[in-house]
């Protein structure tokens, strides 16, 4: 029993590293907050929504582009003779494939045409490289355990975007152009962090070695792509058949359950490279008790998030958004669960089966495209959140299902439990600076 212990505390993530993520993701909480009622309070339903489109198309042609090389480096990093050879991947498919994609989404808008001008959008598309390979290089940072430099890239980019705003709001120049250019400042910034960070950095790729990369990255990529539309379909439905002012109404509720879940989301990085590297019973426990707290925190923090949400959404965006309580409301159970799927994805990967990963984010988005195409024209944004919350749900229930079965675990292994709020202890392994062990080979994609 006590061995069992033991070997459970070790695996626990360390104290230090989640109070070190999760304080960046708190200022960045707090800066992104202002940043949002500055941008509310200013811009108003209307503009708001206008400014969502812009950098809802752009975050999501950055997610498109970066090809989930993530996960292959995941997969190769246990190789040290790989590392090299996937940062410099990470840097050059990340630019390639980035500006290949601000070419076509920029083609599409002087086609279709969309809310805001076309030189606003071409402002911040051009930032879609520079996010695309920052995507890569933070997966290698994280698996360096080098959370300091993620984390102060995470603060520099948040400080990027709310100062010039804040600026802004005091001489009462405001616009949707300013607020659009602060955007793309915050996506260009990390990229210099990780740069800076990762030196030196050859440009000299080895074909063969992009080519296996690339065969594991992209069959797991339809599933990444399909779990990012899930998270932004309804902003796209929402202005196609609704108006940009709902949108505006709509974001703002999921902006504050976007902050709601960084305290997961901190603790979901820490745990990363373990997960990578650890024994596979080892990345099971992890896992499951990742799941467990991140079940706990969310929930308490999110509770209390929608309990007050009546009189303070109002208060601090102003009465102009009083239309957002009640999207907030619904879309309080799916973030919770939402929470739960990024750590089983990290686990999902030692599996490659990225075709049943694909197939579970497809079905996911299928069931969120046809609820919202029968809800929004009828309830908007409230039918939005609520068909969120119900993919969100059967996203999480379907990739934690599977971590179950594959683990050979019981549903009462997820249930959340006080005592391990007291078991976080510094990892036995993988600590700040300690890369994994260079002996053990890289796992060979399946075919």
């Amino acid at each position: 029993m006590r061995n069992s212990r033991t070997r459970i505390a070790a695996l626990s993530p360390s104290l230090t590293a989640v109070a070190g993520v999760l304080a960046s993701r708190m200022l960045r909480l707090v800066l992104g907050a202002v940043t949002g009622i500055l941008i509310a309070r200013t811009l108003q339903p209307e503009g708001r929504g206008v400014y969502s489109v812009i950098a809802t198309t752009a975050g999501t042609a950055i997610v498109v582009a970066h090809l989930s090389l993530e996960k292959s480096q995941i997969t190769f990093w246990p190789n040290s003779s790989r590392h090299r050879p996937l940062i410099t991947n990470a840097l050059v498919l990340g630019m390639a494939f980035g500006f290949v994609a601000t070419v076509g989404v920029l083609v599409l808008v002087a086609v279709k045409g969309s809310p805001g001008a076309f030189p606003l959008w071409a402002a911040a598309l051009l930032a879609i490289p520079f996010g695309t390979a920052s995507i890569n290089f933070t997966s290698i940072l994280l698996l360096q355990s080098r959370r300091k430099v993620v984390n102060q890239a995470t603060v520099v980019a948040s400080m990027a975007q709310c100062l010039p705003i804040l600026a802004l709001a005091a001489s009462g120049h405001v616009t949707i152009t300013s607020v659009v250019l602060c955007w793309t400042a915050s996506i260009v910034v990390p990229f210099f962090f990780s740069v800076r960070a990762l030196w030196p950095i050859t440009l000299r790729c080895e074909k063969s070695f992009v080519r296996h990369e690339l065969g594991l990255s992209i069959r797991y990529h339809v599933g990444l792509v399909a779990s990012n539309l899930l998270l932004s379909m309804d902003v796209f439905l929402l202005s196609a058949l609704d108006s940009t002012a709902t949108v505006g109404i709509y974001t703002v509720a999921v902006t504050v359950m976007g902050l709601a879940r960084m305290p997961a989301e901190a603790l979901t990085q820490v745990v990363l490279p373990r997960q990578a590297v650890q024994g596979a019973r080892e990345a099971q426990l992890v896992t499951a008790r990742t799941l467990r707290l991140n079940l706990l925190v969310s929930a308490a923090i999110i509770g209390l998030i929608a309990a007050a949400s009546p009189w303070l959404i109002p208060l601090v965006y102003g009465h102009a958004f009083a239309a957002s309580v009640a999207p907030l409301l619904l879309l309080a159970p799916g973030t919770v669960t939402l929470t739960l799927v990024r750590p089983v994805e990290q686990y999902l990967v030692r599996l490659e089966r990225p075709v049943t990963m694909a197939a579970i984010s497809c079905g996911a988005l299928a069931v969120n495209l046809l609820l919202n195409l029968m809800a929004i024209p009828r309830w908007g944004a409230v039918g939005a959140a609520l068909v969120s919350s119900v993919s969100y749900t059967l996203l999480a229930f379907l990739e934690t299902a599977w971590f179950l079965r594959s683990a050979r675990m019981p549903v009462s292994a997820l249930v959340p439990r006080l005592a391990d709020l007291r078991r976080t202890q510094p990892p036995a392994s993988t600590s700040a600076g300690k890369q994994p062990p260079a002996s053990r080979p890289a796992a060979t994609p399946s075919r």
